[in-house]
């Protein structure tokens, strides 16, 4: 019978754009719970990215060392020994950097003296380059077949070069397999990094096409004159709708494509090719056993249905898949390869190490080494017992034999299953990476640019309501300053590299706040905040100042109190009712600036809170970082 395991005998795997204002409607604003954070997923993709390399390296050494031994000799050959550990340096991930032309030369010179032509093929598959590899292992698989040890008849010749095969084969899967996995694990954050540069890309085209038009309209017209003010607060109004309410298209995410469609094609046909090895060698030794005719039919109606059914149990699926109607093609498999065990003709168990690999392959870990430990022992068993069994010497060549094939289709699935985990597992980082970038986006949107636009509104509505043309015409020319300043954010979000300092902003507060007849008051050095602290501050301000633009309705005092690892902002304005299609959101869940800004606050260590004024008008948002002093100013 052929000899997979080296052994000779008888047969045998959003820009979420805001959905709502920021502040509640009814008696007060939003409060500080925040429903729609966002849940960190951590690192769960990662997680699952499978067992470390060691794994697979186990699974390689159980391989080749049993591909070592010659069908019927305990101890391989002297040169075998070198020939051996040159395959494994050139196939472990810890060594493979070993693997080359010198790897390859040194086991063509041993090949001859060490009995294992597999072992040059596999070698040559890994080594040589992809246009001259096949034929070149087509030769040694057919050169094999006559230097094999044996008799020289047909089942000797092709039992030599079906091990050729099969060795160089499976070897040259697992390794190439083994490669992959180690170096998709190696590179897990190399597809998130390239598809979190795409969406940067994607996002800056979406953002310009989106709103870098309208602000550059809102600069044209502002440099019309006042006959174009009440369409630069049109444009104004209608892009500041947009930063709040409408998220640009998402794109589509890459697909790890290359992985999936490797793992797959790779191993389909090697393992069709290997268990058509075994089928065409094992018919062949049924044949020249002088086995009587129609028992001979019998062995290989079974040799078939339990080679067919190991292949149909080994074909590539996605982790967590079970083959259809297993149930009864591994029940199948185990009745007749353990059948076998008691043919009159002798036992073939070589067949209990296919449905053993079966057992691994589909049932659970816990089930299946048991199953398959039991399994080995009731065929060493079963040998010893018969009279006309191979003797202990012999049991244990088969039983390595045994162990060989079940660990090589085995390890072919577990391989194949690793391969697709680790892609997944790539697959899902990089969606999650992806994910936090277009929320990035979205939230920087939405903090940087409402302001801006918001400004620009106030500007075009003074501009239009202004009767002296030179203070209208000052107002347009601050609607075209904020425009060009929202336009360079614009342009810069998307490289996260925007720098906004708290004295700009309080600067900025001061004027915006006092063309809209809201009296500020500075209590603080902004120049006492610095760090990441400070971009943090002048963000909350700036959405603070929004807000009161926005919905304060009647206000008429600002104050702000900054300090070390503190801001605080309160105004005296009553709220404004949420629209329509803003109602029904639960109450004290606030919109997404303050969500945006309890992100950004608790990225720090800080804290967030908002909500209505103790003495019943106005509205109060204060941050707090680890820094601050308990009292809270004012």
């Amino acid at each position: 019978m052929p000899d997979i395991g080296g052994v000779e005998g008888p047969p045998g795997e959003p820009v979420a754009g805001p959905a709502a204002e920021d502040r509640s409607s009814g008696s007060g604003r939003s409060t500080d719970t925040d429903a729609d954070a966002p849940t960190d997923a951590g690192s769960g993709p990662d997680s699952d990215a499978g067992p470390a390399p060691a794994v697979v390296s186990v699974i390689l050494v159980v391989v080749i060392l049993g591909f070592s031994f010659e069908p019927a000799v305990t101890l391989p050959r002297p040169a075998a020994v070198p020939m051996l550990l040159l395959q494994l340096a050139g196939c472990l991930p810890s060594t493979r950097r070993l693997r080359g032309a010198w790897t390859l030369c040194a086991q063509a010179l041993l090949t001859p003296w060490s009995g294992l032509p597999g072992f040059l093929g596999a070698s040559v598959l890994l080594v040589v380059e992809r246009r001259v590899r096949w034929a070149l292992f087509t030769v040694l698989v057919l050169a094999a077949g006559p230097l094999a040890p044996g008799d020289g008849s047909v089942h000797s010749v092709l039992n030599g070069i079906g091990n050729a095969l099969a060795h160089g084969l499976i070897i040259y899967a697992l390794t190439r397999l083994s490669d992959l996995y180690t170096e998709l694990r190696a590179t897990r954050g190399a597809l998130a990094e390239a598809l979190v540069t795409a969406e940067r890309e994607r996002a800056g085209r979406s953002l310009d096409a989106v709103l870098g038009t309208a602000l550059a309209e809102i600069a044209r017209l502002a440099g019309q004159g006042t006959h174009a003010a009440r369409r630069l607060v049109t444009v104004a109004r209608a892009a500041t709708e947009r930063v709040r309410a409408a998220p640009p298209a998402q794109s589509a995410g890459g697909a790890d494509v290359l992985p999936a469609a490797l793992a797959p094609r790779l191993v389909w046909p090697i393992v069709v090719a290997t268990h058509l090895e075994y089928l065409i060698v094992g018919t062949a030794f049924l044949l020249g056993a002088g086995v009587p005719g129609g028992r001979v039919v019998a062995y290989a109606a079974v040799l078939g249905a339990v080679v067919a059914l190991q292949a149909y149990h080994s074909l590539p699926r996605p982790p967590g898949t079970r083959p259809p109607y297993v149930a009864w093609t591994l029940g199948a498999q185990l009745i007749l390869a353990l059948g076998t065990l008691a043919a009159p003709d002798g036992p073939y168990p070589q067949l209990v190490g296919f449905a053993a690999a079966s057992v691994l392959i589909v049932l659970p870990g816990r089930t299946a080494w048991p199953a398959a430990g039991a399994m080995t022992a009731l065929a060493a068993i079963a040998m010893l017992l018969r009279t006309d069994g191979p003797g202990a010497r012999g049991t244990g060549l088969l039983l390595l034999d045994m162990v060989v094939i079940a660990s090589v289709f085995y390890g072919l699935a577990l391989l194949t299953g690793l391969v697709r985990q680790v892609r997944e597992a790539r697959g899902a980082l990089a969606a999650l990476a992806v994910a936090r970038e277009r929320r990035r986006i979205a939230r920087d949107v939405h903090d940087l640019l409402g302001h801006g636009l918001s400004a620009i509104v106030l500007k075009g509505e003074l501009a239009v309501r202004d009767p002296d043309r030179g203070r209208a015409g000052q107002h347009l020319a601050d609607a075209a300053a904020l425009a060009d300043r929202a336009l360079a954010d614009l342009r810069a979000i998307p490289g996260e590299c925007t720098e906004i300092t708290l004295a700009e902003e309080v600067d900025s507060a001061r004027k915006i706040l006092a063309a809209a007849g809201v009296a500020v008051q500075v209590r603080g050095e902004a120049d006492e905040v610095e760090g990441a602290s400070e971009a943090l501050f002048a963000t909350v301000l700036r959405e603070a100042v929004t807000n009161v633009l926005r919905h304060a309705a009647g206000a008429r005092r600002c104050e702000v109190d900054v300090g070390p690892g503190l801001l605080r902002v309160a105004d005296d304005g009553r709220t404004v009712p949420l629209p329509s299609w803003g109602r029904g959101r639960p109450a004290g869940t606030g919109g997404n600036g303050l969500r945006n800004l309890r992100e950004r606050a608790a990225a720090l260590g800080g804290v967030l809170e908002a909500g209505p004024a103790p003495h019943g008008r106005g509205y109060v948002l204060t941050v707090r970082l680890e820094s601050a002093p308990v009292s809270v100013v004012g």
